[in-house]
């Protein structure tokens, strides 16, 4: 999961999703932040149903249900509220931690209105997690001229008849593979990552290529005005196609494979513990 669609509140982790341009928040995650219930779940089950009864149901019907990584790393379902149905449903719940979660909420949501309205802060902010992870420069260029180009790929998927979640992953699984021989989460198993975000883990040669996958695919869908999923599966294909040829060549000529096993993060840190 990206960290921009996860936030913390006093240690706890929420999960968030931006939808109709403003966030939506996991309702369990925030359950369990206030109450610090072992079973949220049921809390939330019990509280729709004090709800409902106490004539709470304009509340209850703002519930979207928006996809969230689970735990397991699989995107499944979720009830989710914005801020102001968050307010709403955080007024039924007795809980000391109420005014601080109110103004913590108030904080996020300005946010992501600041970055709607200028959305260079949004990049900004990114740039500053990285570099306050450790990644270089270089690294942190490339990863957002990655993003960007993940951007112009799945705008070109919008207007194009492919559905969005499930059939983004198939896709993007098939550029992957073309390029890699790994799907995403073969790839991850190879990086021995389980939660962690996989192109947070590449180190520049990896991100080279995946960015030359999904700008050939952009370039290729282009071109064939592909419409609808098959034909977008197609240029998907072709364009992980080039990239993999790329790297193939690459790997012949310099006798060394692109793919790393390794944590990127992690061997750059001890790079520069050795050079202390």
């Amino acid at each position: 999961m990206t960290n921009k669609h996860l936030s913390i509140f006093q240690g706890q982790k929420i999960r968030r999703v931006i939808y109709h341009n403003e966030w939506w928040f996991s309702v369990v995650d925030v359950i369990a932040a206030l109450t610090g219930s072992q079973i949220p779940r049921r809390y939330w089950s019990d509280l729709k149903i004090k709800l409902k009864e106490e004539g709470y149901d304009e509340v209850y019907e703002k519930i979207v249900q928006l996809r969230l990584e689970s735990p397991d790393g699989k995107l499944r379902m979720t009830d989710c509220a914005n801020t102001e149905t968050l307010f709403r449903i955080i007024q039924t719940i007795p809980s000391p931690k109420a005014e601080p979660f109110k103004r913590w909420l108030a904080r996020v949501g300005y946010e992501r209105v600041q970055e709607i309205e200028d959305p260079e802060l949004a990049t900004k902010r990114t740039r500053a997690l990285y570099k306050a992870k450790g990644y270089s420069d270089s690294w942190i260029e490339k990863r957002m001229r990655g993003i960007a180009i993940r951007e112009e790929l799945t705008d070109e998927w919008k207007k194009r008849d492919v559905g969005q979640d499930r059939e983004y992953a198939i896709l993007t699984a098939e550029i992957s593979k073309a390029t890699f021989n790994m799907t995403p989460s073969e790839y991850k198993r190879f990086k021995n990552l389980k939660r962690e975000n996989l192109r947070d883990h590449m180190d520049d040669l990896e991100l080279i290529f995946t960015m030359l996958g999904e700008a050939s695919t952009t370039r290729i869908t282009q071109a064939k005005n592909a419409r609808g999923f098959p034909q977008n599966k197609q240029a998907a294909k072709e364009g992980g196609t080039i990239a993999g040829n790329a790297r193939k060549e690459l790997e012949t000529k310099s006798g060394k494979q692109v793919s790393k096993r390794g944590n990127y993060l992690h061997s750059l840190q001890n790079k520069k513990l050795i050079k202390k």
